[in-house]
């Protein structure tokens, strides 16, 4: 079925008369100057994924929050549970600190 109606639509198609002007980029009535993307620097994406993993751990650390006064009465591993989790994350912290991966001086 796809297949079919891809070869009916080549067939029965109207084919388009390209030219320069129209197979331009159209950049809200501006000429296109220049190159198309902008290049960035390194540390931009590594901020970029420090900010994605940093934000997906307080993801996890919200549903906890949110269970901690019923579970704490059940069990206070809970608590030691978390308490061990934010302590890897300072320690990434710090190594990222330590590494230089936020200056943005240099």
């Amino acid at each position: 079925m796809a297949a079919g109606m891809l070869i009916a639509s080549v067939l029965l198609g109207k084919s388009a008369k390209g030219n320069a002007i129209k197979n331009s980029a159209y950049e809200c009535g501006m000429l296109p100057i220049g190159e198309g993307q902008p290049r960035f620097s390194v540390k931009f994406y590594m901020v970029a994924m420090l900010f994605v993993l940093f934000d997906i751990e307080v993801v996890f650390m919200y549903p906890w929050a949110v269970v901690f006064r019923d579970m704490i009465t059940v069990n206070s591993m809970v608590f030691w549970s978390m308490a061990g989790f934010a302590g890897i994350l300072l320690v990434a912290y710090l190594y990222a600190l330590k590494k230089g991966a936020l200056k943005w001086n240099d």
